[in-house]
């Protein structure tokens, strides 16, 4: 059997960025040949993605780019199965790399996206390289690109909130605005965009609180219509106090300064998705149980 020294765990490693046990192993089946080596964990690998496909992917990172004019920018989520993994570099810049080639190719959607070319391949082949280097698995969630006669601009709060607005107005204006919508997550910019299926709910809880309250019909209704313009009131940008200055509403703060504001889109990492909850311990005796 041949000798496997550290210096060709090393090597294997530099070449393949693969864990070292999984060099070591690899160099041994190979019985310390480089090239067969490097075979066996393109093909570990590629296997590891493709166990990695049906775990759960409710961290990950909310990357923002806008084009230079600021007239072009795009916001996506990519999603992965842990915090940790969502700070690795390598990851990052594969978030990185797809917003802007959203911004630079406008497809139409996640697989329109994902068939695009990036590196040596398309962004669906970086990814699963990716899952395999790394040994979670990935998924691009979800993207909203912007184009505008205005201007674009960003902010981004930890990586897990994003918020890209489409204004007019000085550079600043701007990005108060994405700091407040990041902080307040607005539904809409105004009543019109709140979906009705949200109005009819906070409309059904108010009729049972109203009716509750044993007053007459007319006082019940009225009760009714004043929670949901409250509610309203709460979700919609334009109505909110602005976090800057909650005397003024946004709108008022933006007629006071000449601005305007035509839309934007807000991203939180792993909203709406079912987080699994796992028993460490139970796996651990899982994995006991089966060697």
């Amino acid at each position: 059997m041949a000798q496997i020294t550290a210096s060709m765990v090393k090597e294997l490693r530099e070449k393949t960025d693969a864990p070292m046990m999984e060099c070591k192993k690899a160099l041994t089946e190979a019985e310390g040949d480089m090239a067969r080596a490097e075979e066996i964990l393109r093909v570990k690998l590629g296997s590891k993605a493709g166990k990695a496909a049906s775990r759960v992917t409710a961290e990950g990172l909310i990357g923002l780019r806008i084009a230079d004019d600021a007239k072009r920018g795009a916001i996506v989520e990519v999603n992965c199965e842990t915090d940790f993994v969502a700070k690795n570099d390598d990851f990052i810049a594969f978030v990185d790399q797809v917003a802007q080639l959203v911004i630079e190719s406008n497809p139409a959607d996640v697989d329109a996206l994902s068939a695009l070319p990036l590196a040596d391949g398309t962004v669906e082949s970086t990814r699963a390289a990716l899952i395999g280097k790394i040994g979670e698995n990935m998924s691009i969630r979800r993207f909203q690109r912007f184009e505008t006669e205005g201007q674009l601009a960003s902010y981004v709060h930890g990586g897990r909130i994003g918020a890209l607005v489409d204004f007019t107005g000085a550079d600043e204006i701007g990005k108060d605005l994405a700091m407040h919508i990041a902080a307040t997550r607005p539904k809409s910019l105004d009543a019109s965009g709140v979906p009705a299926a949200d109005i009819a709910t906070e409309r059904s809880v108010a009729e049972l609180k109203a009716a509750e309250s044993g007053k007459p019909a007319e006082i019940v209704t009225k009760m009714v219509e004043g929670a949901v313009q409250k509610y309203l009131k709460e979700v919609t940008l334009m109505s909110q106090p602005f976090v800057k200055n909650d005397k003024l509403s946004v709108e008022q703060m933006l007629k006071e300064n000449g601005a305007t504001i035509s839309g934007f889109a807000l991203f939180v990492v792993g909203e709406g998705i079912e987080r699994k909850v796992e028993d460490f311990a139970a796996e651990v005796a899982a994995a006991q149980a089966g060697n």
